[in-house]
C-alpha cells in the first residue's frame, strides 16, 4: 500500500512529519513527498543523525560527493537527491543555499531495453489471467506498472476507446489507448471485480481507498463498483495507516515476479522487466510512423527529449548500413 499517503497528526511534532505536512500544503504529488522524505532521511543518517539545522552547504557537498564517488549513482539519482535537499533547506527551512561545489556524477547514456513485437507477444503468452491482462495493458497502452495497478473500473472508457491514467508521474492525469483486442477480457475482469465486491459488501466490507479526501466529498463512492480497483488483491487487509480493513490492488512485486518468470520461460535473454512493455509500446508506435509528439502525450512525458530517446533505440545497429555478412558477392 505504498501509494496511500502516510497519516499525519493534526499538529506534527516530529521533523519528518512536519516536512510531510509542508509538502502536502504545497499540493505536491505523493510520489514527490516519498522521494523528498527518503533523501532527507538518507542525508540525516549519513551525517550520524544530526539535525539538518546543524548542517550547512559543506555537509550537502559532502553527501553529494559520497553519492558520486563512493556509490557511483546515476546522474539523475544525484540530481534528485540535490533537488530534495534544496527543497528541504530553501523551501521548508527557509535557509538560503549558496553555490555548491561537488563532484558531478558522469552522465552515461543508456538506451532502454525493448521487446520486438514478437518478443512482447511471446512474454504475454506465458502469462495467465489478470497477469496477462496487465501485461497487455502495459504493452498496448504504454502504462507504467504503478499506473496499471492503480486503475479503477471507472477509468476504462470503451465508448471513447481510451484509458484514463490518474495522477501519473508528476501528479498529472492523461489518456492513452484502450486496446480493442482485449475488450472482452476487460469486460470479464470487471465482472470478476463485481463478484468480489459483492462478496465484500455482504461480509460488511467493500470500502476502497479514495485519494485526496474524495471519500468525504463522495461518501458512497468508496463502496461503489466504479471506484473499485480493476486488479484487486486476493485478500482484504488492514490499512496500516488508518486501521480500516479494505481490499487494495495487487502488489507490484507480485506482478514483477510473474513477468520475470514469463520472460525467462519465453526464452528471452534481455535485462527486461514490466517497464520494458512501456518502452516497447513507444518504439512500436515509432516504427509504425506515428508522430513523436503524439507518442509523448500518450506516454505522459513532460519533455520531448525524454521521448526522443526511443528514436535512437529503433536506429541502433541500423543507420541504413548493410552488414558485410549480408553482401552477396
Amino acid at each position: 500500500m505504498n501509494d496511500i499517503p502516510y497519516p499525519l497528526p493534526k499538529q506534527p511534532s516530529r521533523f519528518i512529519d512536519q516536512l510531510r505536512y509542508f509538502i502536502r500544503k504545497r499540493g505536491l504529488a505523493y510520489k514527490t513527498e516519498q522521494t523528498y522524505v527518503k533523501w532527507t532521511l538518507k542525508y540525516i543518517r549519513f551525517h550520524n543523525k544530526q539535525h539538518p539545522a546543524r548542517l550547512n552547504e559543506a555537509h550537502i557537498e559532502m553527501y553529494l560527493d559520497h553519492l558520486a564517488i563512493q556509490l557511483c549513482v546515476a546522474p539523475n539519482t544525484q540530481r534528485t537527491a540535490l533537488n530534495a535537499l534544496i527543497f528541504l533547506y530553501r523551501e521548508f527551512m527557509g535557509r538560503s543555499v549558496e553555490q555548491l561545489n561537488y563532484q558531478y556524477t558522469k552522465p552515461k547514456r543508456r538506451l532502454p531495453t525493448v521487446f520486438s513485437h514478437h518478443e512482447a507477444v511471446a512474454v504475454i503468452s506465458q502469462l495467465d489471467g489478470s497477469y496477462r491482462l496487465m501485461a497487455q495493458l502495459m504493452y498496448g497502452g504504454g502504462l507504467r506498472i504503478s499506473e496499471c495497478l492503480r486503475l479503477r473500473v471507472k477509468d476504462l472508457d470503451f465508448g471513447m476507446k481510451t484509458l484514463i491514467v490518474r495522477e501519473s508521474k508528476g501528479g498529472k492525469d492523461r489518456t492513452t489507448l484502450l486496446p480493442e483486442p482485449i475488450y472482452d477480457s476487460l469486460h470479464d475482469q470487471i465482472r470478476k471485480v463485481k463478484v468480489i465486491h459483492n462478496q465484500d459488501l455482504a461480509s460488511g466490507y467493500g470500502e476502497v481507498y479514495m485519494p485526496n479526501r474524495l471519500a468525504q466529498k463522495y461518501p458512497s463512492g468508496a463502496k461503489s463498483l466504479e471506484w473499485q480497483y480493476l486488479f484487486p488483491s486476493a485478500n482484504r487487509s488492514k490499512d496500516p495507516r488508518s486501521g480500516i480493513i479494505r481490499r487494495h490492488h495487487i502488489f507490484d512485486r507480485t506482478v514483477q515476479k510473474h513477468v520475470k518468470r514469463a520472460i525467462r520461460d519465453a526464452g528471452i535473454h534481455k535485462h527486461a522487466s514490466c517497464h520494458t512493455f512501456r518502452h516497447s509500446f513507444a518504439t512500436s508506435l515509432l516504427q509504425q510512423g506515428y508522430d513523436i509528439r503524439t507518442i509523448q502525450q500518450l506516454l505522459g512525458h513532460a519533455n520531448l527529449e525524454t521521448t526522443e530517446i526511443y528514436t535512437h533505440v529503433i536506429n541502433q545497429g541500423a543507420y541504413a548500413v548493410i552488414s558485410p555478412l549480408q553482401r552477396q558477392v
